[in-house]
């Protein structure tokens, strides 16, 4: 059995589940199946089809692989639910989309539902396998002819939300963040001016906590904002068909991009609050605000200082040649996935494998 991810975080999954996907196969199975492991791309022709004659060949390449999973980060959708996996019988490969499992929990439903794959492709014939590793929250869609897909379907609600949070873990926040660094630069050097500008030590002492904190909040929307325009995040559907998956890939790069400001914002706050307490005298505060200072009124500071921090941070980030937030969109990654009419002309012979549940934008 061979199982082939993605780069990113589905080959990190795949590693942290071979173990106990070797433990499962080696109980269900008899003689036990050796599982490999490899890291490619799943590629798309043209049309935005699955295109799964890569990874027929690769199995080649390795002995007797009857069994080809293939745990990919693109997002699939069909009938406006979440398709979770889908069987392709005549060969022999499944294919499960690994931001439809969600961000939490996501090591224990890859796992179960990839032996779910494995046992429907080569069932043991005991009568539990068919509903060992199936879950409430998801619906299989057998075949009703010889050689039909079977499908994986979870609810589209419910499922909406888990392949969102699914796509925001793809894009990978953390390491989204340092590509901000020329934002964070200026945010802090404009931030760090509230520690020694006493008329913002005035304006946060009278501001009511309510009032700082939409402030905090409409500070990190521009920043959201501005770098979606600026580096041209908002895709949009090519066709109508498509809306429902091209609104995923642009609430995923929202919801990336607030956890990385979020992040940036934060930080800020604590280095602003270690500066303040550190730089200004508690007497010297206390004669420009008219009231003995209290922990509070640092934050205070510290809070809205790294507002006007973020805003700058929004400019700061255009002038950073070197950052490119474009392929922390699932999107744009996976447009670099497609070949190219040419590439596709050229590629060597096998049958297309073609399924409408591949549609992207």
């Amino acid at each position: 059995m061979l199982l082939v991810a993605d780069p990113g975080v589905p080959t990190a999954r795949a590693h942290s589940v071979k173990d106990d996907l070797e433990h499962l196969l080696d109980e269900a199975f008899n003689p036990p199946i050796e599982l490999r492991t490899h890291t490619a791309t799943l590629r798309l022709r043209p049309d935005n089809s699955l295109d799964l004659r890569d990874a027929v060949q690769l199995a080649e390449d390795y002995e007797r692989t009857d069994v080809i999973l293939l745990l990919t980060e693109i997002p699939r959708l069909t009938e406006g639910k979440p398709l979770i996996a889908e069987i392709f019988p005549d060969e022999q490969v499944a294919v499960i989309s690994c931001p439809t499992l969600g961000a939490f929990a996501s090591r224990r439903r890859i796992l179960h539902t990839l032996m779910d794959c494995a046992l429907r492709m080569r069932p043991t014939g005991e009568a539990r396998d068919a509903a060992r590793f199936g879950k409430g929250w998801s619906t299989w869609t057998d075949a009703t002819d010889a050689g039909d897909h079977e499908m994986l379907h979870s609810k589209p609600v419910t499922g909406g939300l888990r392949t969102v949070l699914g796509m925001v873990a793809g894009n990978e926040p953390s390491r989204t963040a340092p590509r901000l660094s020329s934002a964070l630069a200026a945010a802090s050097a404009t931030g760090a001016f509230g520690i020694f500008y006493s008329s913002i030590w005035a304006m946060s002492t009278y501001l009511s906590s309510l009032r700082l904190v939409g402030v905090g909040v409409l500070a990190m929307v521009a920043m959201v904002l501005w770098l979606i325009i600026s580096n041209a995040l908002w895709d949009s559907p090519k066709r109508a068909n498509l809306a429902r998956v091209v609104l995923l890939y642009n609430l995923s790069t929202v919801m990336t991009l607030v956890v990385c400001v979020l992040g940036l914002y934060l930080a800020l706050v604590v280095l602003i609050l270690v500066g303040g307490l550190i730089v200004i005298a508690p007497d010297y505060m206390a004669s420009i605000i008219q009231q003995q200072p209290t922990f509070g009124n640092y934050l205070d500071i510290a809070w809205l200082s790294a507002a006007m921090g973020v805003v700058a941070g929004s400019l700061g980030s255009s002038f950073d040649v070197s950052t490119n937030l474009r392929t922390l969109t699932h999107g744009q990654r996976e447009r670099q996935r497609q070949y190219s009419e040419q590439d596709d002309d050229e590629s060597s012979g096998g049958e297309e494998v073609s399924t409408e549940s591949s549609e992207k934008a």
